[in-house]
């Protein structure tokens, strides 16, 4: 029999947790757009997998416009930036339940190798964003030849 030593704050969070469940339950989330627990942080999903060509990174922005998106690569680091807004339907005073978040993101990659940034490739179809980031071409070993003098 295996004795495990008792700890009495293991669970502590998890009861907090359901604690503030319980009450935002009962009572809602309280409308004071300055309140901490209204803030809403979006992190939109990403998927990065390598393919032949390269690096394909795939995120998920539904409800984002073409317009509200920004791709840049500086120091290999690639940076997406963007913004998803409420629809002007929506008014406050009519919500009865509001769960989806707006606002503005930004999510940071670094990228594992060298890369050209003017052969990155980016397309936006259905509120998926992919981008291409093709493998940075090998240099080729470069032949020396070698001078034998007699001397």
């Amino acid at each position: 029999m295996t004795l495990i030593k008792w700890d009495p704050f293991r669970d502590v969070e998890t009861l907090e947790n359901r604690i503030n469940r319980m009450f935002e339950d009962s009572f809602g989330r309280t409308r004071d757009p300055d309140d901490e627990t209204n803030i809403c942080a979006w992190r939109p999903p990403v998927d990065i997998y390598e393919t032949e060509n390269g690096i394909v990174l795939s995120a998920e922005l539904p409800g984002v416009g073409k317009e509200n998106i920004s791709v840049e690569v500086k120091d290999n680091i690639l940076t997406l930036k963007g913004e998803r807004t409420a629809s002007p339907k929506l008014k406050e005073k009519n919500v009865y339940r509001h769960e989806r978040c707006y606002g503005t993101f930004q999510r940071s990659f670094t990228l594992q190798q060298d890369v050209q940034p003017n052969l990155i490739k980016a397309t936006f179809k259905d509120g998926v964003l992919e981008i291409e980031i093709p493998k940075p071409e090998e240099d080729a070993p470069k032949q020396i030849t070698v001078k034998v003098e007699q001397g």
